[in-house]
């Protein structure tokens, strides 16, 4: 009896899957294929020129796909993600308090980088 169940459910379960994935790859589609791994390269150029996640993490808005939020333009040159950091927990803080400001610039493809224009501390203080 529990046997003929499952395999009458085993049909929707795998309906429910295709329509899930079919959402997805089209939520995906809105984005140029080399937008999430340009941001992920910039995102770990950050990481690492600031001391590893042991010392740095970047503006969430550099762990959503794409960095959209972070992402200043795109030109034929590539990518230009502009976005903040600081020591780990810097967002949970109240106020927030970031430390750092890094600008990567990376390649149209998503597979170089190619200038890193700044990475230091925090050029223009956002207001309130």
């Amino acid at each position: 009896m529990f046997s003929s169940r499952l395999r009458a459910a085993a049909p929707l379960a795998a309906a429910v899957i295709v329509v899930g994935l079919s959402g997805l790859s089209h939520a995906q589609n809105s984005l140029p294929l080399a937008q999430p791994r340009a941001a992920n390269l910039a995102r770990m150029r950050a990481e690492l020129l600031n001391g590893g996640l042991g010392a740095y993490r970047a503006d969430q808005c550099m762990y959503v796909t794409g960095a959209e939020e972070c992402l200043v333009s795109t030109t034929n040159e590539g990518f230009r993600f502009q976005f903040r950091g600081g020591a780990p927990g810097w967002q949970q803080l109240i106020p927030v308090e970031p430390t750092l400001e890094t600008e990567v610039i990376i390649s149209r493809d998503g597979d170089r980088i190619l200038s890193v224009p700044y990475n230091g501390p925090l050029r223009h203080p956002r207001q309130p």
